[in-house]
């Protein structure tokens, strides 16, 4: 049973006419009646009944009628909805990233994806990088922004910039108009910063192990923003991404480079190896590349 079998039967079960149902579908009579004998035999039996002055529906033919119009109706709906999402009418796509990037610059890239595909529906999953890394490998979010992950195994992952860590000074702070600070002198005084497993502390605490030196935590918590209001309120000094940069100006606290050792680490795009993208994850993984990608940005 097709559809075109289908719709050739309800044309002729509305109308009672193969003039009339030809003249609908635009066919002619051998291609509508092959249509309706086609559908006759799939089905086992006789639906209309075809004198020289009239046609009628047969009991079985009655029974089809409705369900042959939910069907029609159902299957048009469907393709519809299909021909919108292809065409990014209408979608829905999973973006998890990690706090850094949500809270600072994927906004501007959901923004200028909004401009271009207004009724495509993103669901944002703010959480930390090596849950990123684990919702795409899951298949929870179709596409994640973290940090070049240690290992590949089971995802692809497409650089977008090179992020510097940045120290984080109260703005009141002697130090906050400096050039640059190196460890020695941020470490010299109270240090705030995320807690574990936040890939952020990770890469603090591995990149002052190479330098023989530990991380002396005064205060920790789950939030940038958290961190940030520590530091604006004169309770110590941090270190953060560089692309935090804007999110901790905005809290009351001041960045300056962080040198000596310099920790550098590639953010980029990370989705599962192998999987197809839904059209809405395409565009939205485009706009991330031409938004993110920009050099202005990741100064």
């Amino acid at each position: 049973m097709t559809v075109k079998q289908l719709r050739a039967f309800l044309a002729v079960a509305q109308t009672l006419s193969f003039t009339q149902a030809c003249e609908r579908l635009h066919l002619s009579q051998p291609a509508l009646s092959l249509a309706i004998k086609g559908l006759e035999e799939a089905l086992g039996g006789p639906l209309l009944i075809r004198s020289t002055r009239s046609v009628r529906l047969t009991p079985e033919g009655e029974t089809l009628l409705p369900l042959a119009k939910r069907l029609l109706a159902e299957w048009d709906n469907t393709e519809e909805l299909l021909r919108q999402r292809f065409t990014l009418q209408l979608g829905r796509v999973a973006l998890a990233a990690m706090p850094s990037i949500a809270c600072n610059r994927l906004p501007r890239a959901l923004r200028r994806f909004r401009v271009s595909f207004p009724r495509v529906n993103v669901t944002v999953h703010d959480v930390i990088n090596e849950q990123v890394i684990d919702m795409v490998r899951q298949q929870q979010v179709e596409l994640g922004i973290a940090f070049e992950p240690e290992t590949r195994e089971g995802i692809d992952f497409q650089p977008l910039f090179d992020d510097t860590f940045v120290a984080v000074l109260p703005a009141d702070s002697a130090l906050a108009d400096a050039d640059s600070i190196d460890w020695k002198a941020l470490l010299s005084h109270d240090f705030i910063t995320l807690q574990r497993p936040s890939m952020v502390r990770i890469l603090l605490e591995q990149a002052l192990a190479r330098q023989h030196s530990e991380l002396p935590v005064a205060f920790e918590s789950h939030q940038l923003a958290t961190v940030g209001r520590m530091v604006a309120s004169g309770l110590g000094v941090s270190a953060v991404p560089s692309l935090c940069r804007e999110q901790m100006h905005e809290l009351g606290a001041r960045c300056i480079p962080l040198v000596d050792p310099r920790i550098r680490r590639t953010v980029g795009v990370v989705r599962r190896a192998g999987q197809e993208l839904s059209s809405a994850a395409r565009a939205l993984h485009d706009v991330l590349h031409t938004t993110l990608c920009d050099p202005g940005e990741s100064r």
